[in-house]
């Protein structure tokens, strides 16, 4: 990789990147991505299990865990009777977007790019940032809960139960199909190693605030600043 003009903005050496135009879909990672929080590391700080779980949650970015299911299921396992209303604490207390996502994701609606929405997190969460930010599509893990609260697993749901690395993948894949349009004109955003399925397959990968593991493999790297920086590098 070789540092672009801007400071902490690096993009591959030789790359020349198209012009927005050339875009039709944007896939996100939410968590460390679009929001500055991991929220299953939330969750476990405010129910007093929060070191235990952000141990596995660092692993696993890091991609010392390669199995992000079995990560999940080992963290939501410690979650479990945790009361429900401590999400909506994490919602209310918690969680903040990061610089630059509300300011990008309207620069790409503006340009008529469909956006998507997947992550390894929570649909409490997802439903919200969804809605602020004008998602399209939206794929992530449904909690169960049971008599107010956390039971430590996930929901099967009508896609599968866990939303990992390879989900991520096959949802860009079939967003783009929906909009016609090839994955040569996709864009993928994420920070971690789970996000690194989605980018391989995009025209357009993008590592924000990343784990190194993922700032080597991104054609794009944005290491300081806001997400909207990209923006600096794709001409109308």
């Amino acid at each position: 990789m070789t540092s672009a003009s801007a400071p902490g903005l690096v993009v591959q050496a030789g790359l020349a990147l198209p012009p927005l135009s050339h875009f039709k879909l944007a896939a996100f990672d939410m968590d460390s991505t679009l929001i500055s929080i991991e929220c299953i590391d939330e969750i476990a700080a405010l129910a007093g299990k929060g070191e235990a779980v952000a141990a596995i949650t660092e692993a696993a970015m890091r991609g010392e865990i390669t199995d992000f299911r079995d990560s999940l299921q080992r963290r939501l396992a410690l979650l479990a009777g945790v009361p429900a209303s401590v999400l909506e604490r994490v919602l209310a207390e918690r969680l903040t977007f990061n610089p630059g996502a509300r300011e990008l994701c309207a620069a790409l609606k503006a340009a008529g790019l469909t956006l998507v929405l997947v992550s390894g997190g929570f649909t409490f969460f997802t439903r919200f940032v969804a809605a602020e930010l004008g998602m399209d599509y939206v794929r992530s893990n449904e909690l169960e809960i049971a008599d107010g609260a956390l039971t430590g697993r996930v929901v099967m749901q009508d896609w599968g139960d866990i939303c990992d690395g390879e989900e991520k993948r096959r949802m860009l894949l079939q967003c783009c199909a929906a909009i016609g349009c090839t994955p040569a004109q996709a864009m993928a955003i994420g920070d971690g190693s789970n996000d690194l399925p989605m980018m391989g397959e995009a025209g357009l990968s993008v590592a924000f605030h990343a784990k190194p593991k993922v700032r080597a493999a991104a054609m794009v790297a944005i290491n300081e600043g806001g997400l909207d920086r990209l923006l600096t590098l794709l001409p109308a």
